[in-house]
């Protein structure tokens, strides 16, 4: 294949075919074995993107994750959300023959009409990279893997008209275990999260430095990027460290530098604006009164 490849797949049988996995176990839903699934040198280069979900827990992985400063390996068991659609790449230095775990693939229409198809949606960790992956306890993997093995055998019993909703009741079980799981490591990982909290306003106050921003403000994806992070992982972490989501902290930091322009410098109100990136006055006004309760004109002059 291809270097960069970005490689499709359409169904979890298309799935089971590339990897030479036999057949699924059903056309919807399958839980296959990790240890049976082979990933040579050559995938390494190749971008995959299926067209249903992936929730992938796997152990002694010959691989690495670089959280933050901090270096994680796979002893421990390190989970994966991948959502349809979502171009992703896995990189392993040999495929380890200790390896195990196991990957549950479900294709959305096992979820339709079901509240699953949209409530899925506000679990974040689906947005997440493979990089900031869900590092489980002992006892943690203990509780998703008799969940999964739940959902199997559910599955391969006789199919009738509860078996969607039963399925789909014990997915969204994993789903908020899961998520109560991140919101652990989160807490766990106190000294990486300050690291990126210091790196962030780092990269604003280097940003709003600049004379006239004429790139307009920084985004969240920017700084995301510049973190070598995922937007949702970073503000999930910001919020569960602080409080205020990743765009917040870019208000708190222009509101910042907005104060200090109003009450430091001659500059108007306009060009105040311009500077911080703003095309128009009016919505820098409207920001800086819904921060402060103060227009900048009535901040400048309560302050001078």
């Amino acid at each position: 294949m291809k270097s960069n490849h970005v490689c499709r797949v359409k169904s979890i049988s298309e799935f089971y075919k590339v990897r030479n996995l036999g057949a699924p176990d059903h056309p919807l839903i399958s839980l296959v074995d990790y240890s049976l699934s082979r990933h040579s040198k050559e995938m390494n280069s190749i971008s995959w993107m299926p067209d249903f979900y992936c929730i992938a827990l796997k152990r002694g992985l010959d691989a690495r994750i670089i959280y933050g400063q901090q270096e994680y390996d796979f002893d421990k068991g390190a989970m994966f959300f991948i959502a349809p659609g979502q171009v992703f790449k896995v990189e392993v230095n040999t495929d380890a023959p200790g390896k195990s775990g196991w990957m549950l693939l479900v294709h959305p229409d096992l979820f339709w009409n079901l509240p699953l198809a949209q409530s899925i949606r506000k679990y974040k960790y689906f947005g997440y990279s493979v990089r900031e992956a869900l590092f489980l306890l002992e006892k943690e993997e203990d509780i998703l893997n008799g969940i999964v093995q739940t959902i199997r055998q559910e599955y391969l019993s006789v199919i009738d008209k509860f078996s969607p909703k039963i399925i789909a009741s014990q997915i969204e079980v994993l789903l908020n275990y899961a998520e109560r799981f991140y919101n652990r490591q989160f807490l766990t990982r106190e000294v990486s999260n300050h690291r990126v909290l210091e790196r962030l306003e780092a990269l604003l106050n280097e940003y709003f430095e600049q004379p006239i921003l004429q790139n307009g403000l920084p985004t969240v994806h920017h700084l995301a990027e510049q973190l070598n992070l995922s937007p949702d992982y970073l503000t999930t972490l910001l919020k569960v460290t602080t409080g205020l989501s990743t765009q917040q902290h870019i208000h708190e930091m222009l509101i910042k530098k907005a104060k200090e322009k109003l009450t430091g410098t001659q500059l108007s109100v306009t060009e105040i604006a311009y500077a911080l990136g703003f095309e128009h006055s009016q919505s820098f006004n409207k920001l800086f009164k819904a921060k402060t309760s103060l227009t900048p004109s009535a901040f400048r002059q309560a302050n001078c």
